[in-house]
């Protein structure tokens, strides 16, 4: 990391590109690089070190991000205006990273204070879910949750809460195929999570996605704390209503009995997220972000990567890392099936970075993939997994999601996160229930205008006065902190009603 007294940021020392700290105007020297400013750089935006030509690869972390589409001086901004996309051959060489992961054993272990649920698993929250197999059924799951509000719940402490969790589909679709079979997962991933003690199931009753499928495809048995019905079965909404309030009435007592219990970090699995992203984020919090990751794998927990759009053009830095080449040649697959998808929709990989991302200094999705894949810390590629795919493996492993940040999550709690950790640059509010979400500032100046809304300053790395490895250890310690009942900023705000967003894929008919 430069020192503060530094105007730019160099990531590699083949960079053509630097990264400024903060404004830079026209006529600046810059004594590191040994240029003067042509142009107005922004803070986080890039200055070009070195001449490159037209067509040359504008360099960044060591990595192509874009090419040039016109001459570019020593000096100036380089940006969209003189910098684009191309895709180019990367080369995969799968596994020739992989190494053995040093794991904490013994009292060195890491513990959270945790519900054991009767299949083992830990959860971090202690709720009780409405799902709805169909949005027709929306409206009656809301008004089963608003019926336990807090004043209702005082009487049974250990419950985090009533939520109802709704969607916007269900019917009008294909009862087969990816779009269907990515509902069912979520819906499954839900009704499984070790983050609630009950779960209600309410359908309308003629839907496509019916209950009894999903209930036959996974072979869940309901019980006194997984409860189903229909509207139609049920008589109309009046009588839904009063008979889910009815059932989770008598889910409460069982739901309080849980208590804390302390246990094993390896029951965690950390969501690894990132929203409103600048150019700092790949600097700041996102490798910190990866740093704490290595340390939950150290300790035996799992962490998810999503978002594959948001790895596109820095895949081959995780296939080296695979645990063997058939893991490395399924991320592979993934890449290929959202290139004939994006094709397929009249779209492109580069439609991402948005707007915000490029007021905050990203130019390309090779840029922004190549920042957002530090999340991942550096340990082997465990597992790669389809949308909402339980996960089984161990370790750091990735789970095939669009970029939009509320509906990669969804896939990510249904595959068992039970905790997620959100890096922000120009200010994301997202929170989640069943699963408290950290948020991450990638800059100081964003933290301190939004501060109520993050959890945890990462800028402080660019400031110089904590190391990446030293913010990865805050972020772990916090996590395990969140995981044992602590609230992060989203909970104190409320969020995480709205936020639940299975993936739709397929003709809506």
């Amino acid at each position: 990391m430069a020192s503060q007294d530094q105007l730019t940021i160099r990531l590699h020392p083949s960079d053509n590109v630097a990264v400024a700290r903060a404004d830079i105007l026209p006529g600046t020297d810059v004594p590191s690089e040994g240029v003067t400013a042509n142009a107005h750089i922004p803070g986080g935006h890039k200055i070009a070190t070195a001449p490159i030509g037209t067509d040359e690869p504008v360099r960044k972390y060591n990595q192509v991000i874009g090419f040039a589409t016109q001459p570019i001086a020593p000096g100036a901004h380089v940006h969209s205006e003189n910098c684009e996309f191309r895709s180019f051959e990367r080369d995969y060489a799968f596994c020739a990273d992989k190494r053995p992961t040093q794991y904490f054993t013994g009292d060195a272990q890491a513990t959270f204070e945790g519900y054991v649920r009767a299949n083992g698993s830990v959860g971090t929250r202690n709720y009780i879910g409405v799902l709805t197999s169909v949005n027709c059924s929306a409206t009656v799951a809301r008004y089963i949750a608003d019926a336990f509000p807090q004043e209702e719940l005082d009487k049974y402490p250990n419950v985090d809460g009533v939520v109802s969790f709704v969607h916007s589909t269900g019917c009008g679709m294909a009862d087969s195929g990816e779009g269907y079979a990515n509902l069912q997962r979520v819906l499954w991933g839900f009704a499984r999570h070790p983050n609630f003690a009950g779960i209600l199931m309410v359908g309308l009753g003629c839907e496509v996605n019916q209950i009894d499928f999903l209930l036959d495809a996974y072979d869940i048995k309901p019980g006194p704390a997984f409860q189903t019905m229909t509207i139609q079965g049920s008589g109309g909404t009046r009588k839904t209503v009063q008979k889910g309030i009815d059932l989770i009435k008598g889910m409460l007592p069982a739901a309080n009995a849980f208590v804390r219990e302390t246990v094993p970090a390896s029951h965690l699995t950390l969501a690894l997220q990132c929203g409103g992203s600048d150019a700092y984020s790949g600097i700041t919090a996102n490798p910190s972000l990866g740093a704490a990751a290595d340390l939950l794998v150290r300790h035996g927990g799992t962490a998810i990567l999503s978002e594959t759009p948001e790895i596109y053009g820095a895949e081959h830095l995780l296939t080296r890392r695979a645990v063997s080449e058939e893991v490395g040649r399924k991320l592979v697959e993934r890449i290929e099936w959202w290139e004939n998808y994006t094709k397929i929709n009249s779209g492109s990989m580069d439609n991402n970075p948005s707007p915000g991302n490029k007021r905050g200094g990203l130019t390309t999705i090779l840029e922004k993939s190549l920042g957002a894949a530090a999340k991942g810390g550096t340990t082997n590629l465990a597992g790669v997994y389809k949308y909402a795919e339980t996960i089984r493996d161990k370790g750091f492993v990735f789970m095939d999601s669009p970029g939009y940040d509320p509906c990669a999550i969804t896939g990510q709690v249904a595959a068992g996160a039970n905790v997620v950790c959100f890096t922000t640059g120009r200010g994301s509010v997202y929170g989640c229930k069943p699963s408290p979400s950290m948020k991450l500032a990638t800059n100081s100046a964003m933290y301190a205008r939004m501060d109520e809304d993050m959890d945890i300053n990462c800028g402080q790395v660019m400031d110089g006065s904590v190391t990446i490895p030293e913010m990865g250890e805050r972020i772990f310690e916090r996590v395990l902190e969140v995981a044992s009942g602590s609230q992060t900023k989203s909970e104190a705000l409320g969020f995480g009603d709205d936020e639940f967003i299975p993936w739709q894929i397929g003709a809506v008919m």
